[in-house]
């Protein structure tokens, strides 16, 4: 398997035409590259792109011979780039549920698929769902509906703007344009005035579009349903430590615009501060297909990239749910593209909705202040072994161009539903994480 990842120049020696043989009659493939293994596999198969044969290939852990049998079993479909519903879920080339009851049940945790070094393309829903903290559905809105939003977003996308924030003392702005949407003018108000984002107040909020406001329910139901489902089929009918048992009620949105293959946004996981613990968000993706990728988080002592990326692919009208279980042990991205197919209506550009449920014990007349008298970040240790996965508020003014935090920091305490405990007294004291 080693050799199929890493991909190991093809041994020289005399070619032949009877591609097959040797290694399908041997069974000596590890020694192969993966370059000679898919051209062998587009011999034999004329009908499968290089893109389709590379994952099912990978499905099959680098084996010509297993792969090529469960093609000619009939289980595999020829991909289509027009269509993200023609590649075959890897689900077709292995054992399958053989009931209906069997296929409800709770599934153990999957293995990744992908390994260091390799990024493994999903599109298939199923298999989204099976080896990522995510789950999506295509053509999510009838298409008229999605086309009147994403015609309505790209109007008002002409005067979003780049965030300015402060990273290792250097003051950077974010490689796309955003702007922040909520529902009342009372709403907007408090999140110029009382919510804080990376140790300072954010200006640019709007009251929700006509149509960002009619997808909202819409949205909402779906998300629940994938909760339930999620729940049903990845975590033995239990909600997770702190994940709230009350219905997901979308109340704030972040639109992002991606303007060519270019623009992008690096890793990260997105701030708990007013979400909570065990966050769930709807993403809805409008224009341009990019590629979005998730990988898991690891204590230091382990290589982050031991079980490699798996990119998502973000068709026009797809919702995208993020479980959980994401904020806290995966990061994700929007990687740069060598390439991008335009849209008809957005041309090169990509609307972004993240759909995201503020939560009210959350507000900030409710969570620690800094010594700064600054609203403090929640934050998740992702460092330390001992203390990883603990939840804690540190002081995030630092993040602020021309302005320095304190050394605030708090363990933070929450009830079952992932609800703040109050303490009697503001603890600050020097902190690792």
């Amino acid at each position: 398997m080693e050799a199929f990842i890493t991909r190991k120049k093809r041994k020289s020696g005399p070619e032949t035409n009877d591609v097959p043989s040797p290694i399908l009659a041997t069974g000596g493939e590890d020694d192969e590259s993966t370059d000679l293994k898919l051209a062998m596999l587009s011999s034999l198969h004329v009908d499968f792109d290089q893109e389709t044969l590379l994952d099912l290939l990978l499905a099959h852990d680098g084996s010509v011979q297993a792969t090529s049998q469960a093609i000619r079993a009939g289980h595999a479909a020829k991909k289509s780039t027009s269509s993200v519903t023609a590649q075959a879920s890897l689900r077709s080339f292995g054992v399958t549920a053989t009931s209906s009851e069997e296929s409800h049940r709770p599934t153990k945790k999957s293995k990744l698929l992908s390994r260091k070094g390799a990024t493994l393309h999903l599109y298939d829903p199923h298999d989204i769902a099976e080896h990522t903290p995510c789950s999506i559905i295509h053509n999510f809105l009838p298409p008229d509906e999605a086309n009147e939003l994403l015609v309505e977003l790209l109007e008002e996308s002409k005067t979003f703007e780049k965030i300015t924030f402060k990273l290792f003392d250097n003051v950077v702005s974010s490689p796309h344009t955003s702007s922040f949407y909520v529902g009342s003018l009372d709403e907007i108000n408090a999140q110029k005035y009382e919510y804080t984002y990376n140790g300072s107040k954010i200006t640019d909020v709007r009251k929700i579009t006509p149509y960002l406001d009619l997808v909202k329910p819409r949205v909402a139901e779906a998300v629940n349903r994938e909760i339930t489902r999620r729940i049903d089929t990845h975590q033995a009918g239990q909600r997770l430590p702190l994940q709230s048992a009350r219905p997901w009620t979308p109340n704030a949105a972040f639109v992002n615009c991606y303007n060519g293959p270019s623009q992008n946004v690096g890793w990260h996981s997105d701030q708990l501060t007013y979400l909570g613990p065990r966050a769930i968000i709807g993403s809805l993706s409008l224009g341009v297909a990019r590629e979005f990728r998730v990988r898991r988080v690891l204590p230091p002592d382990e290589d982050e990239d031991a079980q490699g990326q798996i990119a998502i692919h973000l068709p026009h009208n797809s919702l995208l749910v993020m479980h959980a279980e994401m904020q806290e042990a995966w990061k994700h991205c929007v990687v740069p593209a060598a390439s991008i197919e335009p849209h008809p209506i957005a041309g090169n550009r990509r609307i972004n909705v993240t759909y995201r449920d503020y939560r009210a014990e959350f507000h900030p007349r409710h969570t620690p202040r800094c010594g700064c008298d600054v609203p403090c970040v929640l934050r998740v240790v992702q460092r330390k072994r001992e203390n990883f996965g603990k939840y804690f508020w540190m002081c995030h003014a630092g993040n602020v161009p021309g302005k320095e935090g304190c050394t605030f920091f708090q363990w933070a305490e929450f009830d079952e539903e992932g609800r703040p405990v109050r303490r009697g007294k503001m603890a600050t004291e020097p902190g690792t994480t």
